[in-house]
This record gives structure tokens, sequence and C-alpha cells, in this order.
């Protein structure tokens, strides 16, 4: 299957510099923990899907260390969990690349593409990102369903399409028929919503038990 540009995307974020202190914030991360990816995380998935998932940014401790999106923190225990309970992954955890993961009919991208200070990428930051998660709503042209984890990943969406977010509410559980998809809120899986109890597993996993459903995928 040809890959439908989606490598040079990937490419061009790794490289991404334009975000200063987002910058700053990497360089001294990998100072602390030379280990660590400490760059911008690409997205990753089947590179013909019918949902796509959009979350927040990566974790400084998940996907900044492993430099894949929901991995090695307990979102990602979450997120492939659901996936992998609807028969969208291969396997319930993602350790890193490498580690024989597959997504059936899903691409995982996020709306901030660095690890922002205290999980809070800025408006500025956010816009200058913003062009890449356009490019990728544009090439994916088979994506039947997008799934936003959070206000900010399903306000990334509206304006990679250009409209205005105030039209269409974020509420867990909502669906919003856009014009080339159904936009399918949920909240985030962070512990700020997991450990409170605002989300459950079970209405995490009818989040993509519904997706899979509007997505009309079978099995």
């Amino acid at each position: 299957m040809n890959d439908p540009g989606l490598s040079d995307i990937n490419a061009r974020i790794v490289r991404c510099r334009e975000c200063p202190r987002l910058v700053s914030y990497l360089a001294d991360a990998k100072r602390r923990w030379p280990d660590h990816f400490c760059r911008p995380v690409p997205a990753w998935g089947d590179i013909v899907p019918r949902i796509l998932i959009v979350g927040l940014a990566p974790g400084l401790h998940g996907a900044n260390r492993t430099g894949r999106l929901f991995t090695f923190d307990s979102s990602g225990q979450w997120l492939y969990g659901a996936l992998h309970a609807a028969g969208l992954a291969s396997r319930p955890a993602s350790v890193g690349p490498g580690d024989g993961l597959r997504l059936r009919s899903v691409y995982i991208t996020s709306a901030a593409r660095c690890a922002p200070p205290k999980n809070r990428p800025g408006t500025d930051e956010l816009d200058r990102c913003r062009p890449y998660l356009r490019e990728e709503i544009s090439r994916l042209t088979t994506v039947r369903v997008a799934v936003a984890l959070g206000r900010i990943a399903h306000d990334a969406v509206l304006k990679s399409l250009d409209l205005r977010p105030s039209a269409f509410p974020f509420a867990h559980g909502v669906q919003h028929r856009l014009a080339r998809f159904v936009l399918l809120d949920s909240y985030h899986c962070s512990r700020q919503n997991t450990n409170t109890g605002r989300l459950t597993r079970g209405m995490f996993r009818r989040i993509f038990e519904r997706a899979k459903r509007l997505a009309t995928l079978r099995g």
C-alpha cells in the first residue's frame, strides 16, 4: 500500500523547531533524561485508516520518552486497552516502536507534537502545529470517524477544517456530522479524568465501539 505522504509529514514534524519555548523545554529534558526521545513526536498507525484519533500532546515521560504517541504512560494503557478490546489493536499495550503492536484501520495523531510544560501547550504553539494536522486530514481520505480526546483536540480538528468550534460544542459521547467524516468526542484518558471517575473504562470502550460502528468496521 502506498504511503499517502504521511512519512514526509512525520519527517517534518520530528525536525520542527517552530516553538522556542518547547524547543528549550525539550533540550532541557534531554539533558536530564538522555535516553528520552525529546523531539516532536510523529503520528503513527494504519496508513489507510477509517478512524483517526486525535490526542492533546506527548507526555513528558510517555511519548516524549519513547517517540510513539500514547506510549509508556497511563493514558496509553487506557487507549490501547480500549482499542484492543474493540478489535482495533493487536495487543492491549504499547511499549515503543518495534514492539510489534499493529493498529487496524486506526491512525493516531495529536493537536500538539511536543511535550509541553505542565501538559499545557500555548495557543500560539497549537496554531503553529495545526498545519500538520490539516495536512494529515487532507491526505487521510479514507477516514470516516475522527475521535477527539478532549476539548483541545476537538477544537484542533474543527480549526483544521476552517470550522468554528463554538458551532460544534464539545461533550463526551457527542458526535458531529462534518462534511467528510463524523467527529466523535471523548474525555481525554488523562489521570485527571480517569483517577476522578469522570471517565470510566466502560465509557471509554463504548466510544471506540461506536467509532467502529460509524466507520462500518466488522470483527
